[in-house]
């Protein structure tokens, strides 16, 4: 789905990464290509606007989270952000 606004794109001077940011929305990704990085930005766009699948059990324990104790609620009730 195209919004019609063009993202920006610049070669880092840091290990000759691409960074490619939306400029509507601020998701920024990065790759080693530029290809790379624009369609690595597709991706995160995509998790922005909330397309895609939730996580299974085995990817959350991949992360290195148990699902019995995953639990997601609103940011304003988290004690991190106080």
């Amino acid at each position: 789905m195209s919004t019609g606004i063009e993202p920006t794109i610049t070669l880092s001077d840091r290990d000759d990464w691409w960074v490619a940011r939306d400029t509507e929305t601020g998701v920024t990704s990065q790759g080693r290509t530029r290809e790379e990085a624009l369609a690595n930005l597709d991706e995160a766009l995509a998790g922005y606007r909330g397309e895609g699948e939730k996580p299974s059990e085995d990817d959350l324990r991949e992360l290195g989270i148990d699902p019995a104790n995953n639990e997601s609620g609103s940011l304003d009730d988290s004690e991190m952000f106080e």
